[in-house]
């Protein structure tokens, strides 16, 4: 395992940010960290990278205890901060120039070809270029970096749409290179399309983890019926979940396969039917808060302080 934590917990007096959190990263995965605001992710990914301390269990990258070895942890990490902050006062090649030479192993030549690829005009003063402008010079800057893990956090954010997919194309073409990738994120059709495992996370707690490959296979079934539903038979029970079921209607979802069920489904009183995947949606759904935490409430809940998320970002 190339990132691993265990029983990892943050607390703030009698607030948890982080509780209890164990997971595993294998080498050469992407891997997604899910949920909404205040439910843990920067607190994770700042322990990791050493900025914050634990208050119990352990984290280590690449074999390195975070806590004790932070230096050396960010040595083998480019990270990609939701915010990130540049010298405003530096044109765009200037500061892709800067970050090439402070960090042993980037190379200048492949940020200048991420900043073509990524359509920015390098010329320009950074503090006259847009929030979408320096979103893809951080993103220059980072995966440039010859490192074998990289952690993205909110990496399309004030992209458009085209760019957006040049920004997962590169995830793509990184894993194919072996990296890893811990790609935080809130656009759940991004995490869907890159993501190889998924961990949802929800008041601090890792609440549930989804191998992509296998939501891939599940689909829900909305079916209007003309008269009542028999009994499903004994042979497909264990792959057919009834998930909701009214007069006159039902929703079955399929953790697997459909093609096994299709011959039963054509024998049903159907009026109308619709078959679609599963999709990461509904498992998040499932699982993120419907209460919305208040300000100051998020901003203990993401592990910091207005004054020290300015130290962090250097704002």
């Amino acid at each position: 395992m190339i990132v691993e934590t265990n029983q990892l917990t943050k607390t703030y007096g009698p607030l948890a940010a982080l509780r209890d959190c164990s997971l595993a990263v294998n080498k050469g995965e992407v891997f997604g960290l899910l949920g909404p605001n205040g439910a843990g992710k920067t607190t994770l990914i700042r322990i990791l990278l050493g900025y914050l301390k634990p208050s119990s269990g352990w984290a280590k990258v690449d074999g390195l205890d975070c806590e004790r070895k932070s230096v050396a942890v960010r040595r083998v990490v480019a990270y990609l901060p939701a915010e990130a902050s540049m010298f405003p006062q530096m044109n765009g090649r200037d500061a892709l120039k800067f970050f090439a030479e402070i960090r042993p192993g980037s190379d200048l030549l492949r940020s200048l070809k991420l900043a073509q690829r990524l359509e920015l005009d390098l010329s320009r003063r950074i503090g006259l270029m847009s929030t979408g402008m320096k979103q893809k010079l951080a993103l220059a800057a980072t995966l440039a970096a010859q490192t074998p893990i990289y952690i993205l956090d909110e990496p399309t954010s004030n992209l458009d749409p085209t760019v957006r997919q040049a920004v997962l194309a590169l995830v793509n073409e990184a894993r194919a290179a072996g990296k890893t990738v811990l790609f935080s994120s809130h656009v759940l059709s991004e995490v869907e399309e890159v993501c190889d495992r998924v961990v949802i996370l929800r008041a601090g707690r890792l609440v549930h983890t989804q191998i992509m490959r296998e939501l891939r296979t599940q689909h829900r079934i909305a079916a209007q019926l003309s008269a009542p539903l028999p009994p499903i038979p004994q042979s497909l029970r264990q792959q057919l979940v009834i998930a909701s079921h009214a007069p006159g209607e039902v929703t079955f979802e399929t953790p697997g396969e459909l093609a096994p069920l299709l011959g039963w489904l054509a024998t049903l009183p159907l009026a109308d039917v619709r078959i679609e995947p599963v999709g990461l949606r509904a498992i998040y759904d499932r699982y993120h808060s419907e209460q919305p935490l208040a300000s100051g409430q998020r901003e203990l809940a993401d592990g910091v302080t207005p004054h020290k998320q300015a130290a962090l970002s250097g704002g």
